[in-house]
């Protein structure tokens, strides 16, 4: 009898075990396929391993977490802007000459070199062609071909010794009628002499014009009061050209008025108005 009991109840705790685990081994009658057990973990592993890794979810990466650092550009590169520096009155009337450094020196190379380039003169219809070459000594600081557009820009201006038709300047690096010469103090002395230039004037002679680098790059204080460096520079181009045009000197007219081209106003203004121009 107790063995009948037992396996009794042996049989009545295996039908309850079947009742129990039927759901997660058979379909249902549906034909739904219902997740087992090792399927839950499965998905649940790949859930935790998706949030790890997108990519490996099938998304890319960065695209689907939204983070701007891994996404692809999408067009051209902003370049941080760069600041153009920006140059003071001195510094731009010095490039616009060529000049590097106003603290020449008292002697350069002593040897002379010619500024290749020509042009043809603007009035080629004025009553005179003159053909210019410009010159600039070695070892000063000056970029040689600024200096010359410089010069020839001086010489045609509109105020200058062609404003009334009677002259116009071509350039040329070949055989000149003038010479425009930028050279040291003590190159411009020899080039002079025996007018005494004292390491401190130029002149205008022998078929050039010499222009003390040192006054150039400097003009003079009295000048300056009342005038420009660029236009003192002027002054000095057409001055001396002057001189070789056939021009003398002249005198202030009167306290307070323009001084003429003529006057040596690198001497003294005598009371005039600092002035670059054959025709002001």
């Amino acid at each position: 009898m107790r063995r009948f009991l037992s396996a009794m109840a042996a049989v009545a705790v295996g039908v309850v075990l079947g009742v129990l685990l039927a759901p997660h081994v058979l379909p249902p009658t549906g034909g739904e396929t219902v997740p087992t057990a090792g399927d839950l973990r499965s998905a649940e592993s790949v859930s935790r391993e998706s949030e790890r890794d997108p990519e490996r979810a099938g998304e890319p990466i960065g695209a689907a977490a939204g983070d701007p650092d891994t996404q692809e550009p999408t067009g051209t590169p902003t370049q941080e802007p760069t600041e153009t520096p920006t140059l003071s009155p001195a510094e731009r009337a010095d490039r616009r000459v060529g000049l590097r450094d106003r603290d020449i020196p008292d002697s350069a190379d002593g040897t002379l070199s010619v500024v290749s380039g020509d042009s043809e003169a603007p009035d080629p219809g004025a009553d005179r062609v003159v053909t210019v070459r410009v010159e600039v000594e070695d070892g000063l600081p000056v970029d040689g071909e600024a200096f010359a557009g410089f010069v020839m820009d001086t010489l045609n201006d509109e105020r200058g010794w062609g404003h009334d038709g009677a002259v116009s300047f071509a350039r040329t690096d070949g055989e000149p009628e003038f010479r425009v010469v930028l050279a040291s103090p003590d190159h411009v002395d020899e080039m002079c002499a025996p007018l005494a230039t004292g390491g401190e004037y130029s002149c205008g002679r022998y078929g050039h014009a010499a222009l003390n680098a040192m006054r150039f790059a400097q003009a003079t204080e009295e000048f300056l009061a009342d005038g420009s460096i660029t236009a003192y520079r002027q002054y000095l181009v057409n001055h001396e050209v002057g001189h070789l045009l056939g021009h003398q000197h002249q005198d202030c007219p009167g306290n307070g008025e323009v001084a003429p081209l003529m006057q040596q106003q690198t001497i003294t203004l005598d009371g005039c108005l600092p002035n670059a121009w054959p025709a002001p």
